[in-house]
């Protein structure tokens, strides 16, 4: 299936949206077509190519965008690593930590939880890293949403037409 980025009046990423939901959006004069992909769609009447990306005709006000947390969104984040040895894991293998465990007062959010596989969370225990004698491959942080977005999607990199209208920095290795 291909998605269509939408972009604010202020060519601020909003969503993705499917193309179906997208296509219905132009026809209804809603918004304007920056970008198209090759595919071309066709009806009884008309034969348009599919957008790609597509900017609001109107400023939509919204709040900061929130990337919720849960194991999904953290297996995402994470990109399916186990955060201390590094080695990529099925989600069903996986297991999240505390970097700060719960017992000595850490929270389970963003800035506390990693992804980590069975054996690295048994040798961590209920310690910090630094007790354990471990260190985190990336320090936790609080998601971009855009690229979680795309990733929890499927989509490992954006398509090459989105590529002028997403923030620049989208390297979620750092």
């Amino acid at each position: 299936m291909e998605w269509t980025l939408l972009l604010n009046s202020t060519f601020e990423p909003l969503k993705v949206v499917s193309w179906k939901k997208a296509v219905t959006m132009v026809m209804l004069g809603k918004v304007e077509v920056l970008e198209e992909y090759e595919r071309i769609i066709r009806g009884v009447s008309l034969a348009l190519r599919l957008p790609a990306v597509i900017r609001l005709n109107h400023f939509i006000r919204r709040r900061a965008p929130v990337v919720k947390f849960s194991r999904q969104n953290l297996y995402v984040r994470d990109k399916g690593r186990c955060q201390y040895c590094g080695t990529p894991f099925e989600p069903k293998d996986l297991t999240y930590d505390h970097v700060i465990p719960r017992s000595r007062g850490g929270q389970t959010e963003w800035m506390n939880v990693v992804t980590c596989c069975t054996a690295c969370n048994l040798k961590k225990g209920g310690r910090t890293p630094e007790e354990a004698g471990m260190s985190l491959i990336r320090k936790p942080r609080v998601p971009v949403w855009i690229p979680l977005l795309t990733m929890s999607l499927g989509i490992e990199e954006p398509p090459d037409p989105w590529k002028s209208y997403l923030y620049l920095n989208l390297d979620m290795t750092s």
